[in-house]
């Protein structure tokens, strides 16, 4: 069968011929039907410093799929044959001491897959049971095969209360633009947004954004304490830009919170962390899905608040397309991309 993979230390990825991976104890075979391109498959593809210092190749991407479960090992009782379940990327140990202590986002011994071992870019792949998220019937597949990724936005947006608050969120990638609508599903008073691409503005527009700010053509701190002389409730740090958390600090109140996802390419530098602690902000640092516990407020959220993240789906082709995926989000021109297995 057919995958998607880094072959060669060198930019770009290529579509080889594997054999189906064997089914070990405790792992469930799937067959894939669709997968999400993340900013993780960007890198890789684009073979930068970090992708560079952590893949070896060969190595079989894609971390964010959805799909049936077409066989399960002995041993495995949670998950059945037509479960339709869609990946957690991380699998951790359930053995060291942020495991034990319920903190199985940050394990000591995280592999992931599609960078640490094989992912799910192919017709079939074979993961750990835990890893194989069970879907509710009424959310789509396509929304099932980003889960990955909006789980990362669901930690954020849900790591403090939303409801009745106002909010702002720097960047709106594909994670912000979840968190617009999450923050939307949860009843948030306002949110206020930083953005300088005039295509994902438009999307976060139609997913309820109230005021979207573009640096490139306000100032953005001036700006947001004439709209919000006492500040914001939370901020949710999303761009990963060097700008952005000095704004977030000055923006939210004090005794607020910020949320940071967003992950910087260095130190930064002259970020006054004495107006943080003098306001009694909550710095928080945000990384992946809290095991389990965001997986079943995603639940909750897709059924019961009916979030829709389908605006955000703006491309949806074939996997064969992958190169073509790639360089729309090297232009910026996409939200999420949804490729067909």
């Amino acid at each position: 069968m057919q995958a998607i993979a880094k072959t060669r230390s060198a930019a770009g990825l290529e579509i080889i011929e594997v054999d189906p991976a064997p089914l070990g104890p405790g792992m469930v075979r799937l067959k894939v039907e669709h997968g999400s391109v993340c900013g993780t498959d960007l890198h890789i593809y684009n073979w930068d410093a970090w992708s560079s210092a952590r893949i070896k190749p060969v190595r079989i991407i894609g971390h964010e799929f959805c799909g049936t479960i077409i066989e399960v090992a002995p041993d495995v009782t949670s998950r059945k044959v037509g479960d339709v379940v869609a990946s957690e990327s991380h699998i951790v140990c359930g053995r060291c001491p942020r495991c034990i202590e319920g903190q199985g986002h940050i394990c000591e011994n995280t592999v992931i897959l599609g960078v640490d071992v094989d992912g799910g870019f192919r017709p079939e792949t074979v993961i750990p049971a835990d890893n194989a998220r069970l879907i509710p019937s009424e959310v789509p597949k396509r929304v099932a095969s980003m889960l990955d990724a909006l789980g990362n936005g669901v930690h954020t947006v849900m790591e403090g209360p939303v409801e009745d608050r106002v909010g702002l969120i720097t960047g709106l990638g594909p994670i912000g633009l979840f968190g617009v609508a999450i923050c939307k599903a949860l009843g948030v008073r306002k949110i206020y947004a930083t953005e300088i691409s005039d295509y994902r503005i438009a999307i976060a527009e139609e997913l309820g954004v109230d005021v979207v700010l573009n640096p490139m053509k306000v100032d953005v701190m001036a700006e947001l304490r004439k709209l919000e002389p006492k500040g914001v409730d939370f901020t949710l740090e999303m761009s990963g830009h060097p700008s952005a958390l000095p704004i977030a600090i000055d923006a939210t109140r004090p005794g607020g919170r910020v949320s940071m996802l967003g992950v910087y390419p260095g130190p930064l530098a002259n970020i006054d962390v004495n107006q943080a602690i003098f306001k009694g902000l909550v710095l928080q640092g945000i990384v992946g899905r809290k095991i389990w516990d965001t997986w079943h407020q995603m639940t909750w959220l897709l059924t019961e608040k009916k979030l829709n993240v389908l605006p955000v789906i703006t491309h949806e082709m074939p996997y064969q397309d992958f190169d073509e995926a790639m360089q729309i989000m090297k232009q910026g021109k996409a939200g999420k991309i949804v490729l067909d297995f």
